[in-house]
């Protein structure tokens, strides 16, 4: 069966202005608490179900491919639904609008801001987690109508969900991904070609190539350039590249990385680089700005430059090979045994997300029935009455403020 027609020009062009989008992902960049799984959650009620940027499925082979690549998942779904409606200004204004907002507030924290404490700013803290609790239900809730409505593919969210539940392995995620494809491939084929949403087809073949060169390049030559020129602003921003380049399965999964890569040479106390982590998970947005803060400290650089190094040299290369990859994915996925791939890595992500909803999510914020009751009247405010998150966001904060304050 010959695959059907690429999308026509005029369904190409950019339908959003560049404005626009910065000022949508600046909103997120603002709410968005819980970590990169409950990101995902408010990406999906705003680009599918209140805008109708792009379709579930395209959202769901959006997360899926995400998934699979190095790289801050949420940060470089935001990244290709700007470039889907605004170009690559609307790629860049989606990056910054959803990454500055906690990038300065960790850059102000590294100048000694006043942190949150007290019963205060505990309970504050905890209403944000207990938001997360009821977005990333509302997420798995609603993905798995849409992309597991047959036994195989519950089959292989539960598969996918049980593997990185009972793995303790980084790559266990990346391993359900790729299970989910070919799970896929055997039980998920049919006669009937999906059309799927245009998401990247404005990166064209040569650029998707050298941005592919580029992340190797660059993952090569940084550490070889540091060594013979020198100079600390190259060592700083190889070290930040590096952790963004080997990354898998997530925010967190970065702190490691970043921990190896500046407390292992003294750039970075451990105090210090623990206290940033905790000022990290009290802010909104990507946990990938914890770059910024490490940058704004760090010995090689320090200071405002310092922090502009951290999230460049972060980001870039997870948005570099997603570039690469997004021409031939937007092809290969037209035909049939691609698409059945998709449909098991779809399903896989709606495991992915089950297991996300229960560890970390559930296990690091419930405490007792109270908590429950809040994050279910969450849930049922997003699902039932369809309010918007900054609702839920104001609801939680206001309810773990009181249980700090009145027991």
């Amino acid at each position: 069966m010959t695959p059907p027609p690429a999308t026509s020009a005029a369904q190409q062009a950019p339908s959003g202005t560049p404005q626009e989008v910065l000022l949508v992902f600046l909103k997120l960049g603002l709410t968005c608490f819980g970590g990169p799984i409950a990101h995902l959650g408010y990406f999906r009620d705003e680009f599918v179900v209140r805008r109708r940027w792009l379709d579930e499925q395209s959202y769901g082979d959006l997360v899926g491919l995400c998934q699979f690549l190095p790289g801050p998942a949420s940060s470089q779904v935001g990244f290709a639904i700007g470039l889907k409606r605004a170009g690559a200004l609307g790629a860049l204004a989606a990056w910054t609008g959803f990454t500055l907002p906690s990038a300065l507030a960790l850059v102000l924290f590294a100048y000694g801001a006043a942190a949150l404490d007290g019963p205060l700013g505990t309970g504050l803290l905890h209403g944000l987690k207990l938001t997360a609790v009821a977005i990333v239900a509302q997420a798995v809730w609603g993905m798995s109508r849409q992309l597991c409505p047959d036994r195989e593919r519950a089959t292989i969210a539960v598969a996918a969900a049980l593997i990185v539940l009972l793995s303790t392995l980084p790559v266990a995620q990346l391993g359900a991904i790729a299970l989910g494809a070919m799970a896929g491939m055997l039980w998920c084929r049919s006669d009937a070609l999906q059309n799927f949403g245009d998401v990247g087809a404005r990166v064209s073949r040569p650029v998707g190539v050298a941005a592919l060169l580029g992340f190797v390049v660059l993952l090569l030559g940084l550490p070889l350039l540091a060594q013979l020129s020198g100079s600390s602003i190259i060592a700083a921003f190889d070290a930040f590249y590096r952790s963004g380049a080997l990354v898998f399965g997530g925010g967190h999964v970065v702190l490691p990385l970043l921990r190896d890569a500046f407390v292992g040479p003294g750039w970075v106390s451990d105090d210090a680089f623990l206290a940033g982590y905790g000022a990290a998970q009290a802010v909104p947005g990507p946990l990938f700005s914890f770059a910024a803060y490490l940058g704004a400290i760090a010995a090689p650089v320090r200071g405002l430059l310092g922090a502009a190094i951290g999230l460049v040299g972060i980001f870039l290369p997870g948005f570099l090979i997603l570039l690469g990859v997004l021409p031939f994915w937007h092809g290969l996925r037209r035909y049939p045994a691609a698409q059945a791939m998709m449909r098991g890595v779809n399903a896989a992500v709606v495991g992915l997300l089950g297991a996300a909803l229960y560890s970390p999510v559930w296990t690091s914020t419930m405490r007792g029935t109270a908590d429950v009751a809040v994050a279910l009247t969450g849930f049922a405010l997003l699902t039932i009455w369809r309010v918007p998150p900054l609702v839920v966001v104001a609801f939680s904060a206001a309810a773990g403020i009181a249980g700090a304050l009145f027991g």
